[in-house]
């Protein structure tokens, strides 16, 4: 017997010899006769170590070569952040942080020598969006809220979860530009619906917008959001590739399954100032809701006409809100290109909006809405030092999901189940679980940003002005933010507007 066993042995060993080496000489004549790649017509077989090191090499340096402090779009420290706050484990180290505070651009908030005592504290009041000028005005209670982010480019389970999270904590949930699903609804959370340039969700059969539909949405939504620009790539339309077009997301959308769900650059019908605040006073007269503008910021003139218009026009022709998202997004998929160098950081952008707003005596009109790597609660704290009212977050609430940064949301092969529409990855995302550390994170979020605010003196965050935090120039050197951006007067772009010689240009 033992014999015999051998003799298998022997000759499944064999076998395999000759497959490898087989597979090997096969290698050997594919890359030398090739005339594609360099590398491997001169280095046959080896060559292809390249070509695997160069795809791999983003994910080992991820895990063994980087520093805490060192990756991009984010780094470890900041994920092992949320991941924390997520499982409600505390943001707690010892022996000093990793964070250096000589890089310029850093963040230091100034602390207060009397900070405000436990019993001297106010809860963070909510705000009203819409109030006086929609019928039906939309209170939201929490800082922290969750990005657009369109069920197709995340998966069900994923879309679930952040629908039960937001219900549980309170903070509502954009749609993104995909449209309304079934899942939205699951955790009864407050719902801002956007109407991208496709108008998927919202449109008639020939994609143009649907009036009776956005009466039908107004049921359930608490709001809309007109989406002219995002982030990731400002001036092009959503990319859905084709794999990620299943049959559910293309009735949703209102396209065909299994193709690209490509949307055009802008809407067909917004080519001005005019028509935009046209469109957002149809949309409110409609329905009933407030309704905004999502928008990355690419200079002054935008935000100068659109304030312009409105003082021109009457405060009941403005937006509800403007929610500004800074060139650093990146949930969708985009050409690298555009993400790379289209549109302002949301550090550049958020101010110049702000202060168009005050000089416009409208910012207690217009909410302001912050988006762009805030996934921090001190970036988050920030935004409110400058003057934002909420802030939205998609990666954030992406890790908090389990995203580990394997960069491939865009191929539907997405390890954790949070981009994919594979059903063997998805099992992985356990609804059950993932939505309380949605949850978790919203809670920690808004409670960080009030201890910080506390710190500073303030009762509640929404006391946080530009006074309490310093953004670093070079080492050593920090200036206060009111000295980087003073405050403009309120109503001195009406001023300017009396006096015809007077410029309007920031």
């Amino acid at each position: 017997m033992t014999g015999i066993m051998g003799v298998i042995s022997y000759g499944i060993g064999t076998i395999i010899g000759f497959v490898i080496v087989g597979t090997l000489v096969f290698w050997f004549v594919q890359d030398i006769t090739q005339k594609k790649h360099t590398v491997l017509r001169n280095y046959p077989v080896i060559g292809r170590l390249r070509f695997y090191f160069e795809e791999m090499g983003e994910y080992f340096r991820q895990y063994f070569f980087a520093g805490d402090r060192e990756e991009m779009p984010f780094n470890r420290a900041t994920r092992g952040w949320v991941y924390k706050e997520a499982k409600d484990e505390g943001g707690i180290i010892g022996f000093g942080s990793t964070n250096d505070l000589r890089e310029p651009g850093s963040i230091i908030f100034v602390n207060h020598p009397y900070p405000v005592l436990e019993e001297d504290r106010l809860p963070t009041p909510s705000l009203v969006i819409g109030e006086g000028y929609a019928r039906y005005p939309f209170e939201a209670k929490s800082v922290v809220n969750i990005s657009g982010m369109s069920y197709g480019a995340i998966s069900a389970p994923a879309v679930r979860s952040l629908s039960r999270g937001a219900g549980l904590a309170g903070c509502w949930m954009d749609t993104g530009e995909g449209g309304l699903s079934p899942h939205h609804l699951e955790g009864n959370c407050d719902i801002i619906m956007q109407i991208g340039t496709a108008k998927y969700g919202i449109r008639n059969l020939d994609g143009g917008f649907s009036p009776e539909k956005a009466k039908e949405l107004a049921q359930v939504v608490k709001a809309f959001e007109i989406k002219l620009s995002q982030g990731a790539k400002p001036g092009k339309g959503g990319v859905l590739p084709g794999a990620k077009v299943t049959e559910e997301i293309a009735r949703i959308r209102g396209i065909p399954a299994g193709q690209d769900s490509i949307s055009p650059n802008r809407h067909y019908d917004i080519a001005s100032v005019d028509q935009l605040l046209d469109r957002v006073a149809c949309i409110r007269d409609l329905t009933g809701r407030p309704v905004g503008i999502k928008t990355a910021i690419g200079g002054w003139e935008f935000i100068n006409e659109l304030c312009n218009a409105v003082l021109r026009r009457g405060r009941e022709c403005a937006p509800d809100f403007l929610a500004i998202d800074g060139g650093e997004g990146g949930s969708g998929a985009a050409p690298q290109t555009l993400m790379d160098h289209m549109s302002l950081p949301i550090a550049e952008a958020l101010p110049r909006v702000v202060d168009s707003l005050l000089q416009s005596d409208l910012k207690n009109r217009i909410r302001v809405i912050a988006a762009g790597k805030l996934v921090t609660s001190a970036r988050a704290a920030w935004a409110l030092c400058v003057g934002a009212d909420f802030i939205n977050t998609a990666r954030g609430f992406m890790f908090a999901l389990g995203c580990i940064q394997a960069l491939r949301c865009h191929t539907n092969t997405c390890p954790t189940g949070v981009t994919t529409h594979n059903k063997r990855l998805q099992r992985g995302l356990v609804v059950a679980e993932k939505y309380q550390r949605v949850a978790n994170y919203v809670k920690n979020m808004n409670k960080e940003i009030d201890m910080i605010a506390h710190s500073c003196g303030c009762r509640h965050a929404r006391e946080l002005k530009r006074e309490h935090v310093r953004i670093v120039q070079s080492a050593n050197h920090s200036i206060a933010l009111n000295m980087l951006y003073p405050y403009p007067t309120a109503g001195s772009r009406i001023a300017a507007k009396a006096t015809p010689t007077a410029s309007l240009v920031a």
